[in-house]
Protein backbone atom coordinates (compact mmCIF):
# COMPACT_ATOMS: atom_id res chain seq x y z
CA UNK A 1 0.00 0.00 0.00
CA UNK A 2 1.19 3.52 -0.77
CA UNK A 3 2.18 5.87 2.02
CA UNK A 4 -0.70 7.86 3.51
CA UNK A 5 -1.29 11.44 2.39
CA UNK A 6 -2.04 14.09 5.00
CA UNK A 7 -3.76 17.21 3.69
CA UNK A 8 -3.41 20.40 5.73
CA UNK A 9 -5.97 23.01 4.61
CA UNK A 10 -5.14 26.69 4.48
CA UNK A 11 -6.38 29.80 6.25
CA UNK A 12 -10.05 29.43 7.31
CA UNK A 13 -10.39 26.29 5.20
CA UNK A 14 -11.33 22.67 5.77
CA UNK A 15 -11.43 19.44 3.79
CA UNK A 16 -13.68 21.06 1.17
CA UNK A 17 -10.66 22.94 -0.16
CA UNK A 18 -9.14 19.59 -1.19
CA UNK A 19 -12.38 17.80 -2.06
CA UNK A 20 -11.41 16.85 -5.60
CA UNK A 21 -7.94 15.68 -4.60
CA UNK A 22 -9.17 13.70 -1.58
CA UNK A 23 -11.83 11.90 -3.61
CA UNK A 24 -9.36 10.94 -6.35
CA UNK A 25 -6.34 10.00 -4.26
CA UNK A 26 -8.26 8.08 -1.60
CA UNK A 27 -9.10 5.42 -4.19
CA UNK A 28 -5.65 3.84 -3.83
CA UNK A 29 -4.07 5.20 -0.65
CA UNK A 30 -5.00 6.25 2.90
CA UNK A 31 -5.89 9.93 3.21
CA UNK A 32 -6.13 12.15 6.30
CA UNK A 33 -7.04 15.79 6.82
CA UNK A 34 -5.29 17.69 9.60
CA UNK A 35 -6.93 20.43 11.64
CA UNK A 36 -5.76 23.99 12.20
CA UNK A 37 -7.72 24.27 15.44
CA UNK A 38 -6.25 24.54 18.91
CA UNK A 39 -3.57 27.21 18.74
CA UNK A 40 -2.56 30.59 17.32
CA UNK A 41 1.01 29.44 16.62
CA UNK A 42 2.37 27.57 13.59
CA UNK A 43 4.77 25.65 15.79
CA UNK A 44 2.03 24.63 18.22
CA UNK A 45 -0.30 23.66 15.36
CA UNK A 46 2.43 21.42 13.98
CA UNK A 47 2.98 19.85 17.40
CA UNK A 48 -0.75 19.15 17.67
CA UNK A 49 -0.85 17.64 14.16
CA UNK A 50 2.12 15.46 15.04
CA UNK A 51 -0.02 13.40 17.43
CA UNK A 52 -2.14 12.06 14.58
CA UNK A 53 0.59 11.87 11.94
CA UNK A 54 1.28 8.44 10.42
CA UNK A 55 4.75 7.02 10.98
CA UNK A 56 5.59 7.81 7.35
CA UNK A 57 3.48 9.97 5.07
CA UNK A 58 3.32 12.59 2.35
CA UNK A 59 2.26 16.09 3.39
CA UNK A 60 0.18 18.43 1.22
CA UNK A 61 -0.27 21.91 2.68
CA UNK A 62 -1.98 25.01 1.35
CA UNK A 63 -1.38 28.57 2.62
CA UNK A 64 -1.24 28.41 6.44
CA UNK A 65 -1.40 24.64 6.07
CA UNK A 66 1.77 24.78 3.99
CA UNK A 67 3.49 26.67 6.79
CA UNK A 68 2.43 23.98 9.24
CA UNK A 69 3.65 21.32 6.80
CA UNK A 70 7.08 22.97 6.66
CA UNK A 71 7.23 23.00 10.44
CA UNK A 72 6.32 19.31 10.54
CA UNK A 73 9.08 18.62 8.03
CA UNK A 74 11.47 20.48 10.33
CA UNK A 75 10.35 18.52 13.39
CA UNK A 76 10.24 15.01 11.90
CA UNK A 77 11.95 15.00 8.47
CA UNK A 78 12.46 11.24 8.71
CA UNK A 79 8.69 10.70 8.67
CA UNK A 80 7.94 12.83 5.60
CA UNK A 81 8.26 10.96 2.31
CA UNK A 82 7.00 13.70 -0.02
CA UNK A 83 6.04 17.33 0.46
CA UNK A 84 3.68 19.49 -1.61
CA UNK A 85 3.49 23.20 -0.82
CA UNK A 86 0.66 25.14 -2.44
CA UNK A 87 0.17 28.93 -2.38
CA UNK A 88 2.28 29.45 0.72
CA UNK A 89 5.43 31.18 1.94
CA UNK A 90 8.63 30.17 3.72
CA UNK A 91 9.30 33.73 4.90
CA UNK A 92 8.04 35.32 8.09
CA UNK A 93 5.25 37.88 7.76
CA UNK A 94 6.13 41.33 6.46
CA UNK A 95 5.45 44.09 9.05
CA UNK A 96 2.90 45.90 6.87
CA UNK A 97 0.90 42.74 6.26
CA UNK A 98 1.06 41.81 9.94
CA UNK A 99 -0.35 45.24 10.87
CA UNK A 100 -3.16 44.85 8.34
CA UNK A 101 -4.14 41.56 9.98
CA UNK A 102 -4.75 43.42 13.25
CA UNK A 103 -7.36 45.51 11.45
CA UNK A 104 -8.95 42.40 9.95
CA UNK A 105 -9.13 40.74 13.38
CA UNK A 106 -10.85 43.81 14.84
CA UNK A 107 -13.32 43.82 11.96
CA UNK A 108 -14.14 40.14 12.46
CA UNK A 109 -14.54 40.64 16.20
CA UNK A 110 -16.97 43.48 15.49
CA UNK A 111 -19.31 41.09 13.70
CA UNK A 112 -17.99 41.67 10.19
CA UNK A 113 -16.33 38.34 9.47
CA UNK A 114 -17.39 38.41 5.81
CA UNK A 115 -15.71 41.80 5.34
CA UNK A 116 -12.56 40.59 7.11
CA UNK A 117 -12.44 37.53 4.85
CA UNK A 118 -12.91 39.70 1.77
CA UNK A 119 -9.82 41.63 2.82
CA UNK A 120 -7.82 38.53 3.76
CA UNK A 121 -8.73 36.82 0.48
CA UNK A 122 -9.82 39.44 -2.09
CA UNK A 123 -11.47 38.23 -5.26
CA UNK A 124 -8.52 39.60 -7.22
CA UNK A 125 -6.30 36.92 -5.67
CA UNK A 126 -8.18 34.34 -7.75
CA UNK A 127 -8.04 33.85 -11.50
CA UNK A 128 -10.67 35.78 -13.43
CA UNK A 129 -13.46 33.90 -15.14
CA UNK A 130 -16.81 32.23 -14.62
CA UNK A 131 -15.51 29.88 -11.93
CA UNK A 132 -14.40 32.61 -9.55
CA UNK A 133 -17.83 33.15 -7.97
CA UNK A 134 -18.22 29.47 -7.17
CA UNK A 135 -14.81 29.30 -5.50
CA UNK A 136 -15.57 32.40 -3.44
CA UNK A 137 -18.85 30.82 -2.32
CA UNK A 138 -16.97 27.76 -1.02
CA UNK A 139 -14.54 30.08 0.77
CA UNK A 140 -17.49 31.90 2.38
CA UNK A 141 -19.04 28.64 3.54
CA UNK A 142 -15.78 27.39 5.05
CA UNK A 143 -15.15 30.71 6.81
CA UNK A 144 -18.67 30.81 8.28
CA UNK A 145 -18.22 27.31 9.64
CA UNK A 146 -14.79 28.11 11.11
CA UNK A 147 -16.02 31.28 12.81
CA UNK A 148 -14.53 34.40 14.36
CA UNK A 149 -12.34 32.67 16.94
CA UNK A 150 -10.64 30.65 14.21
CA UNK A 151 -10.11 33.81 12.15
CA UNK A 152 -8.44 35.46 15.13
CA UNK A 153 -6.22 32.48 15.98
CA UNK A 154 -5.20 31.70 12.40
CA UNK A 155 -4.46 35.36 11.68
CA UNK A 156 -2.13 35.40 14.69
CA UNK A 157 -0.46 32.22 13.44
CA UNK A 158 0.14 33.85 10.05
CA UNK A 159 1.51 37.00 11.69
CA UNK A 160 3.97 35.12 13.91
CA UNK A 161 5.02 32.32 11.58
CA UNK A 162 8.70 31.38 11.63
CA UNK A 163 11.07 31.76 8.72
CA UNK A 164 11.51 28.30 7.20
CA UNK A 165 14.20 28.96 4.59
CA UNK A 166 16.71 26.92 6.58
CA UNK A 167 14.23 24.05 6.82
CA UNK A 168 13.80 23.98 3.04
CA UNK A 169 17.55 24.03 2.42
CA UNK A 170 17.97 20.91 4.57
CA UNK A 171 14.87 19.05 3.41
CA UNK A 172 15.92 15.64 2.02
CA UNK A 173 12.69 14.66 0.21
CA UNK A 174 11.12 15.39 -3.19
CA UNK A 175 9.06 18.56 -2.87
CA UNK A 176 6.56 20.05 -5.30
CA UNK A 177 5.84 23.77 -5.05
CA UNK A 178 2.58 24.85 -6.72
CA UNK A 179 1.17 28.33 -7.19
CA UNK A 180 -1.31 30.19 -9.34
CA UNK A 181 -0.13 32.93 -11.65
CA UNK A 182 -2.94 35.22 -10.40
CA UNK A 183 -2.16 34.83 -6.69
CA UNK A 184 -1.67 38.32 -5.22
CA UNK A 185 -1.22 37.05 -1.64
CA UNK A 186 1.80 34.83 -2.26
CA UNK A 187 3.00 35.65 -5.78
CA UNK A 188 4.87 33.27 -8.05
CA UNK A 189 8.20 34.95 -7.28
CA UNK A 190 8.03 33.77 -3.65
CA UNK A 191 7.40 30.23 -4.83
CA UNK A 192 10.39 30.46 -7.16
CA UNK A 193 12.52 31.32 -4.14
CA UNK A 194 11.18 28.35 -2.18
CA UNK A 195 11.77 25.93 -5.03
CA UNK A 196 15.30 27.28 -5.44
CA UNK A 197 16.10 26.55 -1.81
CA UNK A 198 14.95 22.94 -1.97
CA UNK A 199 17.54 20.24 -2.82
CA UNK A 200 14.81 18.25 -4.61
CA UNK A 201 12.34 21.01 -5.39
CA UNK A 202 10.19 21.53 -8.45
CA UNK A 203 7.96 24.51 -9.19
CA UNK A 204 4.72 24.46 -11.17
CA UNK A 205 2.92 27.73 -11.90
CA UNK A 206 -0.69 27.26 -13.01
CA UNK A 207 -1.56 30.03 -15.44
CA UNK A 208 -5.34 29.83 -14.94
CA UNK A 209 -5.32 29.81 -11.14
CA UNK A 210 -4.81 32.16 -8.24
CA UNK A 211 -4.57 31.54 -4.49
CA UNK A 212 -6.80 28.43 -4.48
CA UNK A 213 -5.59 26.24 -7.35
CA UNK A 214 -7.07 23.11 -5.74
CA UNK A 215 -10.53 24.60 -6.34
CA UNK A 216 -9.80 26.73 -9.39
CA UNK A 217 -8.01 24.01 -11.38
CA UNK A 218 -8.88 20.83 -9.46
CA UNK A 219 -8.07 18.29 -12.17
CA UNK A 220 -4.66 19.80 -12.84
CA UNK A 221 -3.74 19.85 -9.16
CA UNK A 222 -4.96 16.29 -8.65
CA UNK A 223 -2.85 15.12 -11.58
CA UNK A 224 0.22 16.92 -10.22
CA UNK A 225 -0.25 15.34 -6.79
CA UNK A 226 -0.79 11.88 -8.22
CA UNK A 227 2.41 12.13 -10.23
CA UNK A 228 4.62 13.36 -7.40
CA UNK A 229 3.19 10.81 -4.96
CA UNK A 230 3.84 7.95 -7.37
CA UNK A 231 7.37 9.05 -8.27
Amino acid sequence: MMDPVVFIPGFMSDARAFRHQIEALSLDRPVQVASLAGSDSVRDLASLALHGLPQRCALVGHSLGGMVAMELARLVPERVTRLVLISTDALSELPGVAAARDTMIARARAGRLADAMAEALPSGALAPGAGRAGVLDIVRQMAERAGVDAFHAQSRAMQRRPDQQGTLRRLPVPTLVVCGAHDRLFPARRHEVMAGLLPQGRLVVLEEAGHLPMLEQPAQVTDLLDRVLRA
